[in-house]
């Protein structure tokens, strides 16, 4: 079999330059008036341009300019309908839509609500208030890193004869650690009422109105008025003296933000740790730890001092609403010893219990329980506190709403807005050995009535379980009071004043004159008759059309 010829085709090869020879510029010149129209690579295949329509655009038009093709139409081939469906890619997603251009905007426009009516319109201002809130905490966040420097004040006003001899930094206090052993029980004086496990039950649904019990006095005693304490003192029962406000002060200090100080008196071998008449720590804080400042002036309802009186109330009155009223009290060795004979007091008992710190070195300190209750045949000892709401809007957490739903949630905002207080309520129940800690939420009947309130919640915790949840140690408690104890002996004969600086986080030791503190004037929390009035019905009506005002300013 012959094989077929190879045909080699002819080459048009031009030995004078480059381009084509010029058997090809007939060619050339038939394809001058052929236009050219643009293509993309993303082009779908199988269309081609409809040569069908007149008229070829020039290249220096706005069409050539723009390399597009308006002029001509595309159409696609008559494939048959069962090849087009069965035809697929090999990369089936769809193309990446842009987030921002022309297209987004204009879908963004069509989803815009056509309507604008009452509802559409308190949404949008909703919205807008939130988006101002959110940008207001944002930008304290960012320019004021340590709120109460430009808040807060020293609780004291240091003078300047007095002679700074030491400071002591809250990052040195978390690296302490003591354990200290069980303690013993000195004394036990007062008398207790039984607890009204009824108030387990209440909810925001059945809220019970807040009593005021204003002939039932309670006492705020320091260490050196007290004589019980002065009685053990000279009986060298130990060295060291407190109570469990002052403790608990010391051992939750990294926790504070606002100032607080103790007076320490240095009398022979003894150590005294007092409080000034007025103090501070015989008031409540309230959202000290909070990231939302409160207000500054002192008339306004909800700034820091109006809302530490008005917690120390809620307290007091708390603790003795909760409580069987039938007359019914267990008495201990010794009566009251702060209260006049024919007086009525409240239900407290006082727990004085001595530590050992070294072999030299004993504490006594005077705690505090305020009520018994009977679990299954036993008699245990109760702390009472509780805890208060006063306008939702600035915490974010509405009480009445959540306690039943989310009660975790509510006591992880009070948790994060009260860390120290709650702190040192569980420190001062350890101190007491108590068995139970009752936890009450109080909130105001109305966010501008701060006389008026209701029981909303009472919860009990164990006082260990509470603590390791909190996460505090009770070795670094101990760990900080040894610290300052060993500090506070080796100084002379005299008082000196502990203050926690406003602006840093640290304490400060000052030698002040023998006579400092004595006649201070005290400012004391003003009558009921003589405090701004809860508002009444006319005037809720004003505030609730200035409050919708507002709203509608933003």
């Amino acid at each position: 079999m012959v094989g077929a010829k190879l045909r080699v085709p002819e080459i048009a090869d031009n030995p004078d330059g480059w381009g084509p020879p010029e058997a090809l510029a007939c060619l050339h010149n038939q394809l001058q008036n052929v236009p050219y129209a643009p293509f993309s690579k993303s082009d779908r295949l199988g269309r081609v341009a409809d040569f069908t329509r007149g008229g070829f655009p020039s290249r220096g038009g706005a069409a050539g300019r723009a390399g597009g093709v308006s002029e001509y139409s595309v159409f696609d081939f008559a494939y048959d309908d069962v090849d087009e469906l069965s035809f697929r890619l090999v990369d089936g997603k769809p193309p990446p839509r842009p987030r921002f251009g022309p297209r987004w905007r204009s879908q963004q426009q069509k989803q815009l609500p056509q309507r604008k009516d009452e509802e559409v319109e308190a949404r949008r201002r909703e919205a807008e208030k939130d988006k101002l809130r959110r940008d207001r905490l944002y930008n304290q966040s960012r320019n004021q890193p340590r709120r109460e420097a430009a808040v807060f004040k020293s609780s004291v006003d240091i003078q300047p004869e007095w002679t700074m001899l030491d400071q002591i930094p809250f990052a040195t206090f978390s690296k302490l650690s003591f354990n200290v052993g069980e303690p013993e029980d000195i004394l036990m004086c007062g008398a207790l009422e039984y607890y009204d496990k009824g108030f387990d039950r209440v909810t925001p649904k059945n809220e019970r109105r807040l009593e005021r019990f204003k002939n039932r006095n309670f006492f705020k005693v320091t260490t050196t008025d007290d004589p019980v304490i002065r009685r053990l003192a000279s009986d060298d029962k130990a060295t060291v003296f407190a109570t469990d406000a002052i403790l608990s002060t010391l051992m939750c200090a990294p926790r504070s933000v606002y100032s607080w100080d103790i007076v320490v008196q240095r009398v022979g071998n003894k150590l005294f740790f007092d409080k000034r008449d007025g103090s501070q720590l015989d008031l409540l804080s309230v959202n000290e730890t909070s990231q939302e400042p409160l207000p500054e002036a002192k008339e306004d309802i909800n700034s820091a001092y109006s809302l530490s009186v008005e917690a120390a109330y809620i307290n007091q009155n708390f603790s003795q609403q909760v409580l069987i009223r039938d007359g019914n009290k267990v008495d201990f060795e010794e009566p009251n010893p702060f209260a006049s004979e024919g007086e009525e007091v409240a239900s407290v008992a006082y727990r004085y219990r001595k530590w050992k710190l070294d072999e030299d070195t004993h504490l006594i300190a005077r705690c505090e329980v305020h009520s018994l209750l009977d679990a299954k045949g036993q008699t245990n000892f109760l702390t009472l506190n509780a805890l208060n709401e006063f306008d939702p809007k600035l915490t974010g957490v509405d009480w009445r709403q959540k306690l039943e739903t989310q009660r975790g949630a509510v006591l992880a905002t009070e948790l994060k807005n009260n860390a120290n207080k709650l702190a040192k309520w569980t420190a001062q129940a350890l101190l007491a050995n108590a068995d139970t800690m009752k936890l009450g939420y109080v909130s105001r009947v109305h966010p501008r009535d701060h006389f008026n309130h209701v029981i909303l919640s009472v919860q009990g915790y164990k006082p260990k379980e509470f603590a390791s949840q909190i996460n505090l140690n009770t070795s670094n408690m101990w760990g900080i009071v040894k610290a300052i104890v060993d500090v506070c002996l080796k100084l002379n004969e005299g008082k000196y004043v502990l203050v926690k600086d406003p602006s840093k986080p640290q304490v400060r030791l000052y030698e002040v004159p023998a006579d400092a503190f004595e006649n201070d004037y005290v400012e004391e929390p003003l009558p009921e008759e003589e405090q701004v009035q809860p508002p009444t019905a006319e005037d809720e009506g004003v505030m609730k059309s200035n409050e919708e005002k507002e709203d509608g300013d933003v």
